[in-house]
């Protein structure tokens, strides 16, 4: 460690977002621009490197976080990249969209605020590029095996560049017009620009990854077909069926799903429209669902100009403070957060009968109304104890011209066909089955991601990507060098 005393002289320091009022006029990463690299060497000076670090474990890629934070501290660039890309292909992904489970479990957190690893870990990422660091890496020969991956989010992409660099001959699949899965057009543009997976998928190319955008397997192109092509298959699809909500008034026009909103809006980004035909201009929104895709959602509509935003969670308000009964340390506390997104709507102002910032929380929604031409305008709520019981005289009704429901996601969309045709085994909650080996029931064809794992974080879908890549590398040539971080059956740390 640089500084043995860091963690004791020096305060935690996060990167500055830039002013509300500013950012909410445009579309650009709510961060300021520059000002992280003057604060980042003495915060990584706070890393304890702890005989133990439960960052560590934390971590389902095991990054190797207290070494590139002394590297950080020294300014020793070269090889903090390369100790981060030795476990994460993609920093700066999780530097930027990773809630940072390896934060709650910094030991410096059992008393003190944790270090800033996510921070570090974005500064780190950000520096490679501009120093060229992160040149493309294709194989010194070719195997000769080829491999389909069907997805392109962070899981198929993961798999694909560490199949690539194998040696192996990967086509990626995906069934939209751009690369990138829910980092594309789920991902607001304020939280990632785009640039950043841009030069990913540059990087892959140059390596020799090949893609087909564009290309629904089950309907553009069989599933049964696409697995003769190929020595074997990953399914990165994602897990895209979204889970609904059965009340009444669900049929009105304006109430719609969160990913049939958001895509638009990054349509409107990528220069496809002038102006998303759900825009929240003007409207008054109301966000049904507390998670992150909520707060995204959330962003998005006050950067339209909505007239108003209010968010409901089902869950009660969390304290401040980790329940160590409930929660201790390692694991990830559910603590009350402030998101950008939720920052800019208290300051803003855009539920002034909100609880906290846009949020309403212990809410429940019962129905929606609406007017003569069955386009709603107003949704009917009441709140509910911790058994999610109504609790009487609670009823409410807010203003809603649009309604977006970010209730999450139960697995793959089975729409496509591509479960059907290949015969692949299901778990009961949706999702694809697979063995310890991260194969399906037919032979070749593995499995990874939110498609077998179920909904879960970005790190988490990375971490299966290069999980998957080692087993598929071993099916293909007997024995794989490559790293596998976790296995299908690990979970994060609960108490």
């Amino acid at each position: 460690m640089a500084d043995p005393k860091g963690f004791m002289t020096t305060p935690r320091q996060d990167w500055p977002r830039r002013p509300v009022e500013e950012r909410v006029r445009d579309w650009d990463e709510v961060y300021v621009p520059g000002a992280l690299l003057p604060i980042i060497s003495k915060q990584a000076d706070r890393c304890m490197d702890c005989g133990i670090p439960f960052c560590h474990e934390a971590c389902p890629l095991g990054n190797l976080i207290p070494e590139w934070n002394d590297l950080v501290s020294r300014e020793d660039w070269r090889q903090a990249a390369d100790r981060l890309h030795a476990t994460n292909n993609f920093p700066e992904f999780t530097g930027k969209l990773c809630p940072a489970p390896c934060e709650a479990g910094c030991v410096l957190a059992i008393n003190q605020p944790a270090v800033t690893i996510k921070n570090v870990e974005a500064a780190v990422a950000d520096r490679a590029w501009e120093l060229g660091f992160a040149p493309p890496r294709p194989p010194d020969r070719l195997s000769g095996r080829t491999v389909a991956v069907i997805g392109s989010g962070p899981t198929g992409l993961a798999a694909a560049q560490q199949l690539t660099r194998a040696g192996h001959t990967v086509a990626v699949y995906e069934k939209d017009d751009r690369l990138g899965g829910l980092m594309r057009y789920g991902i607001p543009e304020f939280k990632m620009e785009k640039h950043h997976l841009e030069r990913r998928i540059e990087q892959m190319r140059a390596e020799g990854t090949k893609f087909r955008t564009s290309t629904v397997v089950g309907r553009d192109v069989g599933a049964a077909e696409l697995r003769s092509r190929y020595d074997a298959v990953v399914i990165a699809t994602g897990a895209t069926a979204w889970r609904e909500l059965d009340v009444p008034g669900r049929d009105l026009a304006g109430v719609q799903q969160a990913m049939e909103y958001l895509p638009l809006a990054n349509r409107v980004r990528e220069g496809d429209l002038a102006v998303s035909p759900m825009s929240a201009a003007g409207k008054h929104v109301v966000i049904v669902g507390g998670g992150d895709t909520g707060a995204d959602c959330l962003g998005t509509a006050v950067r339209e100009g909505a007239a108003s935003v209010t968010q409901l969670d089902i869950y009660a308000q969390p304290g401040g403070e980790r329940d160590e009964d409930a929660e201790p340390w390692p694991t990830y506390p559910k603590i009350y957060r402030l998101s950008a997104a939720h920052e800019e709507a208290r300051d803003l102002e855009t539920a002034p009968a909100a609880d906290a910032d846009a949020r309403l929380f212990a809410a429940s929604t019962l129905r929606f109304t609406g007017d003569g031409d069955g386009h709603v305008r107003s949704l009917h709520l009441v709140e509910v104890d911790a058994a999610r019981r109504p609790v009487a005289g609670t009823g409410r009704t807010l203003p809603a011209d649009l309604v977006l429901l970010a209730l999450g996601f139960s697995g793959p969309d089975r729409g496509d066909g591509l479960v059907e045709q290949l015969g692949l085994g299901m778990e009961p909650r949706g999702t694809v089955a697979r063995d310890a080996g991260f194969g399906t029931n037919v032979p070749g064809v593995f499995a990874a991601g939110d498609a077998a794992r179920g909904q879960s974080l970005i790190v988490w879908a990375i971490a299966e990507g290069r999980a998957a890549a080692a087993a598929v590398d071993r099916y293909l040539t007997g024995s794989s060098r490559l790293p596998a971080p976790i296995g299908p059956y690990d979970r994060p740390m609960t108490a």
